[in-house]
């Protein structure tokens, strides 16, 4: 089952996927269904209400403003070669917050503050059941889906101390969704194909084997600090590809487009602009 939360004149709504069509669910957003308890699935499969066609949809994030979004850095190999880095021995943790993330499709105003603006696809992870001390063969228990995030980095705020969260939570600059997908129709991505363009030009592919520590590793290490709750979010790492190691180094300017693409999870499209043009986007 694909689910989403869409901007209407009434105000966010959580749908769900039907074809070419959304049903809405009667609640505000997708976090609301998951909180609303663990058979939040169930009910969500058969509820049916107002239709609306997918081409008229406007996404905002799947859960607009999550109590944790956890990010894990270098969790791909290649990702950590190209940057002349070690493999780490333990999940690179990192943070953003709520007021970085924007919708699949909209666009990403280029800050003024940063020349160095870059790209990383990333599969994303909600939770769906609080998580404690779990291990690793339970952690899959907690998951409520898969979605897609776009990291995208300021990597000269990022590179200015040892710490990367300043050049990470940039307000507004993280595309997440359209969809959270549930486990079974994606095998919990053990193996999902990932892509991302930039103006056309493929940047970043790989699957989602490739990563270093797996999901479940990085839900039970997680699970070790602190409670994973219903609509949390993890930006599980990105592979090689990013524009701020190329040669020459390339970044987003306004007027770049992306395509981010997951198997299974859909696509999104994002355009750059300059951070004086279109509204403050709204959850």
């Amino acid at each position: 089952m694909q689910v989403a939360t869409i901007r209407t004149e009434a105000g966010l709504r959580a749908v769900r996927r039907d074809g070419n069509e959304l049903v809405v669910l009667p609640f505000d957003h997708v976090g609301g269904l998951i909180a609303s308890g663990e058979d939040w699935a169930a009910r969500a499969a058969h509820a049916d209400g107002a239709r609306v066609p997918l081409a008229d949809a406007d996404f905002a994030p799947p859960i607009p403003m999550p109590e944790k979004v956890f990010c894990v850095g270098l969790n791909y190999r290649d990702h950590a070669a190209e940057g002349g880095l070690p493999v780490p021995e333990y999940p690179t943790l990192f943070a953003k917050y709520g007021r970085s993330l924007i919708g699949a499709n909209d666009d990403l105003r280029i800050p003024g503050a940063s020349k160095q603006v870059d790209w990383e696809v990333e599969l994303g992870v909600v939770i769906g059941r609080a998580a404690r001390h779990v291990s690793e063969e339970e952690a899959e228990d907690h998951i409520a889906g898969y979605t897609i995030v776009n990291d995208v980095s300021m990597r000269d705020w990022q590179l200015r101390t040892s710490q990367f969260l300043a050049g990470k939570t940039f307000e507004a600059s993280t595309p997440v969704g359209p969809y959270l997908v549930t486990p079974d129709e994606v095998d919990h991505a053990h193996s999902l194909a990932m892509e991302l363009s930039v103006d056309g030009q493929v940047k970043q592919r790989t699957t989602t084997d490739q990563m270093i520590f797996s999901v479940r590793q990085v839900i039970s290490y997680i699970s070790t600090i602190i409670t994973l709750v219903p609509g949390d979010l993890i930006a599980t790492g990105t592979p090689a590809g990013v524009g701020h190691v190329a040669s020459p180094p390339t970044y987003l300017t306004p007027g770049s487009t992306m395509t981010c693409s997951i198997e299974g999870l859909g696509s999104q499209h994002t355009r750059c602009v300059p951070a004086s043009e279109g509204a403050t986007v709204a959850a």
